[in-house]
């Protein structure tokens, strides 16, 4: 037989079932990065493809960052350009539903197809260290005093830390659709700008804000989530008695129009992924919380998550 007959052969008997993962890897995998690199999704991304490879569960994983408009430019490219595509894989999260709520694209993620949520990260709220405000009970009282003078800062609109501070604003008794609230196109746009005291306070995953609170640069002043993060001694919002919790949640979706036993092969082989020493060497480095789910029970997640941002934007006049 000849080889590429063979190896057609055997792609089939993979997609099919007929054979254990492990005997079939992909021949390249195509990563959609949706975001510019640096990020929490390019980040993702990466980690995950190194440990696609280093398992071998791949042989190659190549990546294509798309990034604007919360992840829906790469949306986009990724629902038209890779129908069919049983390696193709894109990285999305909690950020592109906010995104997809308040832009309107003309794609839907529901045209692509639902494979796992991998991690879930907090956010924390940060100071400049230069600051004159030196806690979350400092900003509140400013931002009761009058909404517009607090500057919040972070991610595109509707991401969790924008939702974040929307409902900090609620449950304090402010009107959450007067906060001040102002997008940056990437982390590093976001860092400069917190940095440099453009913003009265910042918000993102604690990942890309943890060398600058360690080098006491940035002053963190409170986490999203319901306790302590491991080893970080910052409190929660509820600690603090301002009842918010959310989670910045990362997950993978396959392309548009894949069978069911293709969609079994890319999932059985990002949740090996998952399994492997070099993803667990990145959940660690990122201070990444496991919060794997998939098949149905990640599209239903999709969907009901989908609703409650939804119903959160609407109150805050984000929509």
């Amino acid at each position: 037989m000849r080889r590429d007959t063979f190896l057609k052969s055997l792609a089939a008997l993979a997609a099919t079932g007929a054979l254990p993962l492990s005997a079939w890897a992909a021949p390249n995998v195509k990563m959609m990065i949706p975001a510019n690199p640096g990020g929490g999704w390019d980040t993702t991304g990466r980690a995950l493809g190194k440990a696609l490879t280093d398992a071998k569960l791949a042989d190659t994983v190549t990546f294509d960052n798309k990034g604007g408009a919360a992840g829906a430019l790469g949306l986009a490219q990724f629902v038209n350009g890779s129908k069919g595509d049983p390696n193709a894989m894109m990285i999305m999260g909690a950020v592109m539903l906010g995104g997809i709520i308040t832009g309107k694209p003309p794609v839907s993620l529901s045209q692509a197809t639902p494979i796992a949520r991998i991690t879930s990260e907090y956010n924390v709220f940060v100071l400049p260290a230069s600051s004159p405000l030196k806690t979350m009970k400092d900003v509140v009282e400013q931002l009761k005093k009058d909404p517009g003078s607090v500057k919040w800062g972070g991610g595109s609109r509707g991401s969790t830390e924008h939702i974040a501070a929307a409902m900090i604003a609620q449950k304090v008794g402010v009107d959450p659709s007067k906060i001040n609230y102002v997008a940056f196109r990437g982390g590093g746009e976001a860092t400069a700008a917190i940095l440099g005291g453009n913003v009265t306070v910042g918000g993102s995953g604690f990942s890309e804000f943890a060398e600058y609170i360690n080098a006491g640069k940035m002053r963190a002043i409170a986490v999203t989530s319901a306790q302590r993060l491991p080893g970080i001694n910052v409190p929660t919002l509820k600690e603090q008695g301002i009842d918010v919790e959310i989670g910045n949640w990362r997950g993978v979706y396959g392309a548009p129009g894949i069978t069911p036993e293709q969609r079994k092969a890319l999932t059985d082989m990002v949740l090996a992924a998952l399994k492997t020493p070099t993803w667990g060497e990145a959940m660690k480095k990122n201070d990444w919380t496991p919060a794997v789910l998939s098949g149905e029970a990640f599209a239903k997640f999709v969907d009901d998550e989908f609703a409650s941002l939804r119903a959160t934007m609407v109150k805050s006049g984000m929509v």
